[in-house]
């Protein structure tokens, strides 16, 4: 399987002046677990993660003074759509981070998350079948 059929298209771009609640709120909404932080002056896309916030937290910083940028990993490994989801799952091994952007010509088109993986490795659940009494 590839990644362009694992990854969530749904990608949520933010601006590194977003404080830590307004990117939470943002990330809660759409039920994403990292944003792209698109930062046109430092010249590159980073990514801050769900476990990005909560570090900031566990310090005792202030979500509402706190701004994406000083949270932002800029050393990004990025995928490609026609990567297998094995080199995604690889390279997320070996990086040691859950999610990646996934770029099509310079693009973020997608996140592909360790969930993501998971839900293309492991069998698919039904329910029960019913019953229909005799």
């Amino acid at each position: 399987m590839l990644v362009r059929e694992a990854m969530s298209s749904v990608v949520l771009t933010i601006g590194p002046a977003h404080t830590l609640r307004q990117a939470a709120a943002l990330m809660s909404a759409r039920r994403v677990g990292a944003a792209v932080v698109h930062d046109p002056d430092a010249g590159g896309i980073g990514i801050l993660t769900e476990r990005d916030i909560l570090n900031s937290l566990g310090r005792g910083q202030d979500p509402d003074t706190e701004r994406a940028h000083a949270h932002t990993t800029t050393d990004v490994v990025f995928a490609a759509p026609s990567w297998t989801v094995e080199e995604a799952a690889g390279a997320m091994a070996h990086g040691g981070f859950r999610h990646l952007i996934v770029l099509d010509r310079d693009e973020p088109v997608g996140i592909v998350s360790v969930r993501d993986i998971i839900r293309c490795w492991a069998p698919v659940r039904q329910a029960p079948a019913q019953q229909v009494p005799a």
